[in-house]
């Protein structure tokens, strides 16, 4: 396969076309008041599409055809092995538009356009497939019963499922959600974040091509503040899914007390803790890893280890070794496959990152590495790798999601010390561990509060094992078998034999 330079991928972005309606029931229409919202390329601020912003009335539409086709419709009392092959289809066809699905990303929120290429667009179709895989490989159970009783205990899927997806991985983040939902049977509607409609309305066209029948999954872009609140008030979705802030998270729940108390499941922010102890036999590693951790899709991940806490006595050290990685890290144009970072998704997000960084200074911390934005083709949308120190853990830079590739950096003096600050946060996502001591790897391990732990290494992650957290990260489950627990509910079915 020939290798794409920046003059292809820019070919290939002059030649691309946007869905700019709403997919309801297997057809693309416009929203119902016919209002429309700006999508806009942040690293050029050139208008990409005006796209239906759809509203109350389009998702009782969108909620009523789900339902339809949930309590009518083929997909939820097909064969597993028929749905498997459905999503298999689907996965090869993500797969074959691999070009174009990476790139409606890149242009749409930033990235730069090989991490879509190489990361997003198959980590997503692997999920896809994953689960494809799984779902006739799942076995019910009968109850250990007396003899003159046959106790079945079924899944069964729950209905109508809303996803409401954010902006950073726009395919990841929706395939997340998607793959085990459908696998399991329900009806589903995605919400995609303003910011990041495009792929998932490509995704909603190749799944008809792949054979899932209309109305089994819908794609409803609009604003959050209508078109999510709207999903989240509906007294007829059995159960609503997001990834996103903690603020939002929070309204959910309650629209969802406000409403028919339909399930939520939440993954929210998070300031995940990296922790480098002196006994780190390869520190340029650590050192590249705390890099990567921070920087890689311009620190706009939920799980970035954006407090980075060292051990003292190698603290000055560790932090020249990681100014060195981060020169690898300045923005470029997402298009040029030389990038390593791209621009940050709208001009919103730039500002309240540039401040955060300021309020930092404010505070007496030291900005060591970068603190500036940087301008390419027309957009000032870029963001410098960032290194801060001089940081305490009661600093707001330390202790708000900056969502940004800004890290703080804080010393510590004994093992005990390391693991108080980690754990002294209002969020539990994600953790990182870097020693070579076994046992205190396991300790440390155990005594952070995170859903993951990442030991020597940085925000490990794979279908296999579940993703989430605690505290105000949210409570929900993606990857994995787990995530089934989500979009199935149990049934006992008690047979009294005479």
């Amino acid at each position: 396969m020939k290798v794409l330079e920046l003059t292809d991928w820019q070919q290939r972005a002059q030649a691309l076309s946007f869905i700019d309606k709403a997919l309801i029931n297997g057809e693309f229409v416009a929203a119902e008041s016919g209002a429309t919202f700006a999508s806009v390329n942040p690293a050029t601020n050139e208008l990409l599409a005006n796209v239906a912003a759809c509203s109350a009335g389009d998702v009782d539409r969108a909620v009523s055809v789900a339902r339809d086709t949930f309590e009518n419709g083929p997909w939820a009392r097909m064969a597993p092995v028929e749905r498997k092959q459905i999503l298999l289809k689907l996965a090869d066809l993500m797969m074959a538009n691999r070009e174009e699905l990476a790139l409606l990303d890149s242009l749409n929120m930033g990235k730069p356009v090989m991490d879509a290429w190489n990361i997003d667009v198959p980590g997503a179709a692997n999920v896809f497939s994953w689960y494809a895989e799984s779902v006739d490989k799942i076995y019910d159970q009968v109850a250990p019963s007396a003899s003159n009783v046959l106790a079945t205990i079924t899944r069964e899927p729950l209905g109508v499922i809303a996803a409401v997806v954010p902006w950073n991985f726009p395919l990841d983040m929706a395939a997340w959600k998607l793959a085990p939902a459908l696998a399991a049977g329900n009806s589903v509607i995605l919400k995609p974040a303003e910011q990041s409609p495009f792929s998932a309305l490509r995704l909603g066209q190749l799944a008809l091509e792949a054979g899932v029948p209309p109305g089994v999954f819908n794609v409803l872009p609009g604003l959050g503040e209508v078109t999510g609140k709207a999903l989240g008030l509906h007294m007829d979705v059995d159960c609503l899914v997001f990834t996103g802030s903690t603020e939002v998270g929070k309204y959910f729940m309650q629209y969802a007390a406000q409403s028919n108390l339909k399930q939520v499941w939440l993954e929210c922010g998070g300031k995940s803790a990296n922790l480098v102890f002196a006994d780190c036999q390869d520190l340029d590693l650590a050192a590249e890893k705390a890099a990567f951790g921070i920087f890689f899709n311009q620190g706009e991940v939920c799980t970035a280890n954006s407090r980075l806490l060292v051990e003292r006595s190698i603290h000055d050290e560790f932090v020249e070794r990681l100014i060195a990685k981060s020169r690898q890290w300045l923005p470029g144009d997402p298009l040029n496959p030389a990038s390593t970072a791209g621009a940050i998704v709208d001009s919103r997000q730039t500002t309240q990152i540039i401040a955060a960084i300021e309020t930092a200074r404010s505070e007496g911390a030291q900005v060591v590495c970068g603190g500036k934005q940087s301008s390419h083709n027309g957009s000032s949308n870029f963001v410098e790798p960032t290194i801060i120190c001089g940081v305490s853990n009661d600093m707001r830079i330390a202790r708000e999601e900056v969502f940004g590739p800004v890290l703080a950096v804080i010393p510590f003096d004994d093992e005990d010390e390391a693991i108080r600050l980690a754990n002294d946060s209002i969020y539990a996502l994600a953790a990182s561990v870097w020693s070579d001591d076994l046992n205190r790897a396991h300790r440390v391990a155990r005594k952070l509060r995170a859903g993951t732990v990442s030991v020597n290494t940085v925000d490990a992650l794979d279908v296999t094992v579940p993703f989430g957290g605690g505290k105000q990260s949210g409570f929900g489950r993606d990857l994995s078998l787990h995530s089934f627990d989500k979009y199935t509910q149990l049934k006992t079915t008690w047979f009294q034999l005479r």
